[in-house]
């Protein structure tokens, strides 16, 4: 999956442009692709503004093969060629790893007898840069278990301990850590290894009917974070008298560092069984990562692209952006005959990030982009950014089209001065108009003021495509004269007579005195599941994440629910489209 660049960089291009550049990107040839986890400096495309349509919009993917080493060695004539390269490969790693092992000796022992001061942590540095980056784990094992390599035991120990976490060999993890301990004690090594104990000694202790919740309860998030409370609550039955399970709640302000050490305390202070939340796609990584590092499970909300390859312990429950944009992209070519499309989208993550899945999608099943232009968020006014999309803003990439029109308004274009400043092109070019739809990913307010503008630069008789921010009461109104020519995707809809007479609903009316939202139902249906899990006799950490990764047609509160092979809640989307007056109403059930 590409990225797109940020904001500035598009605007560093259109810069250096020329003023009749175009927004396209020339495509190259797809690099070999290469998985992001493994490739972190895969770099990442953009787009840039139209000015005229000589071209297709394409989309630039730049991207860096992980580098190879190659080597040689020989082998007997009686090995096949794979076996040859694998013995040859062996000796290679060997070598280096004497080599290595070697200039850790040399480095140690110029650390002690380098002439100076400065020169002797010069190179107590660089060996244990040399340690931590270089060596495998059988090498550290050999530095461990010898003398010969003085402080620098108690280090590989620590790094040993890390790959036991990694390993989720927690036995073995606390045996190296209190030898770090023992070996370097007051050290600020031997102190984070005191730590990592303390955090492995709260694991042991559980209270299997506690359950964790880290939410943006304060902030411009409060009112999401205590709409999701809610469903927690409720999916808990902490309603009913007779519950026995307990909510530990922590409140992340959306900041990723508090949501870390928020689930830290729930873990060492009230050894929850498992935690759920991660609304936002900042706090996310931030509490999947550190309640996976403990061996929690967590089943987050977030819709953060790849966030359950985090680790093993890493649920989500949420209709994420490659399921929205999976379905929509169906609807819109399947079921409506659309072939080309633009995109509108915010220049943050979750416009960025829907952008990218959306592009890729319409090529895969053989459609076009045909235009795209990005915006800020925190602006107000985007005429000019309309006038991008529809190819009005660069007057002077569609100069010969513009002086004969002008003429119908008498305009002088011989004066030295822009066409700009002669005559205004919003009243003389018209828009170009080469798609059937807008994606707009971006919630139902900003759709609307979008909208108005898209209206004034005169786009008429095209659909805008959106994401299940758009399903709120009140759709229609925002989006002006395109109230009748919406479509996006969620996975219900609250104001089916399905949701309506759902147990669910009619208790959470009856409780807080309103209708639920998606956000509601999602939070749930996640605290009902991990009810009804440990209620049938999941009492430890590990075998409660062996139930949710089994997790089969679970009886949800608006239909069954299934984990996929990706520890993804799956349930059913539906696309929505709003009527001549103004109402929504589903097309059909995927």
């Amino acid at each position: 999956m590409r990225k797109l660049l940020p904001f500035l960089a598009t605007a560093l291009l259109l810069s250096c442009a020329s003023p009749v550049m175009k927004h396209e990107m020339q495509r190259s040839q797809p690099a070999q692709k290469s998985s992001r986890k493994n490739n972190p400096t895969t770099a990442a495309p953009t787009k840039i503004a139209r000015a005229n349509r000589d071209a297709p919009v394409t989309k630039t993917d730049i991207a860096v093969s992980p580098s190879s080493s190659s080597g040689s060695g020989s082998s007997a004539n009686t090995l096949s060629p794979a076996a040859a390269n694998d013995q040859a490969l062996r000796a290679q790693e060997s070598e280096k790893a004497g080599r290595f092992l070697e200039a850790l000796k040399d480095d140690l022992a110029l650390s002690i007898s380098a002439p100076t001061p400065a020169q002797q942590e010069s190179y107590r540095i660089k060996s244990l840069d040399l340690l931590e980056t270089r060596l495998n784990e059988d090498e550290l094992k050999q530095v461990a278990s010898s003398s010969d390599y003085g402080f620098l035991r108690g280090h590989a120990l620590f790094q040993l301990g890390q790959i036991s976490l990694d390993h989720r060999d927690t036995d073995q993890a606390r045996k190296y850590f209190s030898s770090v301990v023992s070996y370097l004690p007051g050290t600020d090594l031997a102190f984070r290894s005191q730590e990592t104990l303390s955090q492995l000694e709260s694991m042991k202790f559980v209270e299997s009917k506690t359950i964790g919740v880290v939410l943006p309860l304060s902030g411009r998030n409060s009112s999401v974070g205590q709409k999701a409370l809610r469903g927690i609550e409720l999916g808990l039955g902490l309603n009913e008298p007779a519950t026995n399970f307990k909510l530990a709640v922590m409140d992340s302000e959306g900041n990723p560092d508090n949501a870390r050490r928020n689930v830290e305390r729930l873990v060492k202070e009230d050894n929850v069984m498992a935690i759920i939340g991660s609304l936002l796609s900042r706090t996310g990584p931030a509490v999947a990562a550190k309640a996976d590092e403990l061996g929690v499970p967590t089943l987050a909300m977030s819709q953060k692209s790849g966030l359950t390859e985090i680790g093993p312990t890493v649920f989500r429950n949420a209709v994420t952006s490659e399921m929205q944009v999976r379905e929509l992209v169906r609807a819109a070519m399947d079921e409506m005959g659309m072939r080309r499309f633009a995109i509108l989208f915010p220049n943050d993550a979750y416009g960025v990030e829907f952008a990218n899945f959306f592009w890729d999608e319409v090529l895969a099943r053989g459609g076009s982009i045909t235009a795209a232009q990005s915006y800020n968020p925190k602006e107000n006014d985007f005429r000019a950014v309309a006038q991008r999309l529809v190819g009005t803003w660069y007057v002077e990439g569609r100069e010969a089209e513009f002086k004969s029109l002008a003429k119908d308004f008498k305009a002088d274009t011989n004066k030295k001065k822009s066409i700009r400043q002669e005559k205004s092109p919003d009243d003389i070019l018209p828009p170009i108009v080469d798609f059937d739809a807008v994606f707009i990913p971006d919630s139902a307010k900003m759709m609307g003021q979008l909208s108005a503008f898209l209206s004034y630069v005169g786009l008429r008789n095209v659909k805008l495509l959106g994401t299940n921010l758009w399903n709120t009461p009140g759709l229609a109104k925002r989006a002006g004269l395109f109230g009748d020519h919406l479509v996006f995707v969620d996975s219900v809809s609250m104001d089916s007579d399905e949701a309506r007479s759902s147990r669910f609903v009619k208790d959470y009316q009856q409780l807080f005195k309103e209708p639920p939202s998606l956000i509601e139902l999602q939070a749930y249906d996640s605290a009902l599941i991990l009810r009804q899990l440990i209620s049938q006799g999941a009492g430890t950490r590990e075998e409660l994440t062996r139930r949710l990764t089994d997790l089969k047609k679970f009886p949800g509160a608006l239909g069954p629910l299934s984990m996929s092979s990706q520890r993804e809640i799956r349930r059913p989307l539906m696309t929505f489209m709003t009527n001549a007056n103004g109402s929504v109403s589903p097309t059909r059930r995927n």
